[in-house]
């Protein structure tokens, strides 16, 4: 496969081949060997002083080829050592009988996928690309998955691989084995899909939904279609689909009394009601006064807020005011208290520093007359806001609703109490996705528990009445990982199946049929859910709320931080001055970083060096100024 039309990319050392596969490229390459021979022989006989020059500058070539494959299988092996790092994690999850295969290593590179939302699938086998594509539906409950396969090339054709899930005979401890060759999907598999390759022709598969159609090159699955991309999607074109479904959805509007309002976003602009303030008023305790002084002082208990209009004052009269009192007719200004003396013999009030006519008075429309906007659509009622609108008069404000989310969490090996015990772990996701929705601006029912059941997976979607479900663990290919044969069976549509980023490359999006709610499924990994929570369901929930994306800003990092070479990393980051600094315990199944970070660093393909910049995702409870700090760097 040669992604985004480049040079092709040589596969990952541990990639399994064919032994059909290996003898044709070595028939090939001695075929290649002779043939460069012979041309070899024929240039000799024809050399001449510019051939030799030819022949040197080919040489170097053919050395700077050289090296630079070098480096590429160092970038290799680097990356495996990390991918083994990873799948210690999945091992220690392989003993409670639970793991997300392809967290933390895939064996084929995931092929980029630019967003293109005009195009839509052609007939199979017409793609430029030949880029094979099926929907889930294609398959019946507990069948091999869309992305269980990978297309691998070799002479004279392609063919399907299933690469080998918790549980494979042969792996013991449910892992992958590089060193093994994956499972050939063919005439007389035991799975009974499709149809052999022909000769210079992908594989088939067979669907009862009708015929399959791949996509184009460079284009996410879009609403609407009825396929589903086999090689993961880029992070970045996950995140823009699901935003542009969020902003699709219709926005509806209701009249919420203040004291409701609080989290939602408004549907209609906020507009003065009346004068602010609507009166003159007192900016501090003090003196009324009218003209120059010295004054007399008018006994009585003076003027105090909320009371009627006092008399006017005279010129040369002066009152006692409190903060937020109506200034009388006539009075030029407000001495503060500790500015003034009163002689109670002469009944006379003295200033003690200068009288600026106007001083310490608000006056009338000071902050915004009546029909003044002082706030648009699409601001989210925050404190201030409840206040400001009460300030103008407003009793209630209309409103878009919150998005209602149900969270299904599923695993038999979770507890939600005590310490881990019996080969059982805690429930991490549970306690945390529930706040971590509020903070984005949703209405979340309490999570569902709903263990490895797939009957109750599917009764708990089909009667869901959420705008978005988020399920927990369960959207990879292992024996009880139902969520891919669930949503197949109710006809739901697959939009992302798989996203280039780690950790979290088994997320998927998927809405389910006649208009139902979304889904967003979380691998079970705790980081990885993270990653699938800010890459899916948080631009999904801004748009259905009605709220502006989340800005993005760039600013630098302060170490180097390595990238994997083919997928997007999300690192958890604190802010240091004017920089980002990486935490550590950033593993699939780790919250230790993610706990002390004020963000999640988007890290491209390959890394970035120390004071590059690099894209930062805030998290709902921080912000980018002022900036904070943290620990566990």
């Amino acid at each position: 496969m040669t992604p985004h039309g480049g040079e092709p990319r040589s596969p990952l050392p541990h990639a399994g081949r064919a032994p059909e596969g290996r003898a044709a490229e070595a028939a090939t390459a001695e075929a290649c060997t002779d043939e460069a021979t012979t041309a070899e022989a024929s240039s000799v006989e024809a050399a001449t002083p510019e051939a030799a020059t030819a022949e040197e500058l080919t040489a170097e070539a053919r050395t700077a080829e050289e090296r630079t494959a070098e480096e590429r299988a160092a970038e290799r092996r680097d990356a495996e050592k990390r991918d083994a790092e990873e799948r210690a994690v999945e091992e220690a999850l392989a003993l409670v009988g639970r793991r997300e295969p392809h967290e933390a290593h895939t064996h084929s590179a995931p092929e980029r996928l630019d967003t293109t939302a005009s195009r839509r699938p052609e007939p199979f086998g017409s793609s430029p690309s030949g880029a094979n594509s099926f929907r889930a539906s294609s398959f019946p409950v507990n069948s091999f998955r869309a992305d269980s396969f990978r297309a691998d090339s070799h002479p004279g054709g392609h063919s399907f691989h299933a690469d080998s899930q918790p549980g494979d005979p042969g792996t013991g401890n449910g892992q992958t084995s590089p060193a093994q060759p994956s499972q050939h999907i063919g005439p007389g598999s035991p799975t009974g899909l499709g149809r052999p390759a022909e000769p210079g022709r992908p594989a088939e598969l067979g669907s009862p939904t009708g015929p399959i159609g791949p996509a184009e090159p460079g284009s996410p699955a879009e609403p609407g279609s009825t396929f589903s991309a086999p090689c993961a999607t880029s992070w970045h074109d996950a995140r823009a689909l699901a935003r542009r479904l969020g902003r699709a959805a219709p926005l509806a509007a209701h009249r919420l009394p203040l004291e409701r309002a609080l989290g939602h976003v408004l549907a209609e602009a906020v507009v003065a009601l009346t004068d602010l303030p609507s009166f003159d008023t007192s900016a501090m305790d003090g003196w009324a006064v009218a003209g120059p002084g010295p004054w007399a002082v008018r006994m009585g208990e003076g003027l105090l807020a909320g009371r009627g209009e006092g008399e006017p004052l005279l010129d040369g009269q002066a009152v006692r005011i409190a903060t937020g009192a109506r200034i009388p007719a006539e009075a030029t200004a407000v001495i503060r208290s500790e500015h003034a003396r009163f002689d109670e013999v002469k009944g006379l009030l003295h200033a003690t520093r200068a009288v600026v006519p106007g001083q310490d008075i608000r006056p009338r429309g000071q902050e915004c007359r009546s029909g003044d906007q002082l706030l648009p659509v699409g601001t989210v009622v925050t404190p201030p806001v409840l206040g400001l609108a009460a300030a103008a008069g407003y009793d209630a404000l209309v409103a878009v609703p919150l998005p209602r989310v149900d969270v299904f969490v599923l695993g038999d090996e979770l507890l939600t109490a005590g310490l881990p015990q019996g080969g059982r772990i805690r429930d991490a996701l549970g306690p945390m996705l529930g706040p971590w929705l509020h903070s984005l601006g949703a209405e979340v029912s309490a999570p569902q528990r709903l263990g490895d059941d797939a009957e109750a997976l599917r009764r708990a979607l089909t009667t869901s009445h959420a705008d978005l479900v988020l399920t927990t663990g369960g959207t990879a290919a292992g024996p009880v990982d139902h969520v891919h044969p669930v949503l197949a069976e109710i006809g739901a549509e697959l939009l992302v199946d798989g996203v280039s980023v780690r950790p979290g490359h088994p997320m998927l999006l998927a809405r389910l049929a006649d208009g139902g709610p979304y889904v967003v499924g979380l691998p079970g990994n705790p980081l990885a859910a993270v990653a699938g929570l800010m890459t899916l369901a948080e631009p999904l929930l801004r748009g259905i709320a009605g709220r502006p994306a989340q800005d993005s800003y760039h600013p630098r990092v302060r170490e180097e931080v390595r990238g994997h070479p083919l997928d997007t990393r999300l690192i958890p980051v604190v802010h240091r001055a004017d920089s980002v600094m990486p935490l550590h315990y950033s593993g699939p199944a780790m919250l230790r970083g993610i706990a002390a970070a004020d963000g999640l660093a988007v890290v491209p393909p390959g890394g970035v060096r120390s004071g590059a910049e690099v894209e930062i995702l805030d998290l709902p409870w921080t912000s980018a100024e002022p900036w904070t700090e943290g620990c566990f760097t």
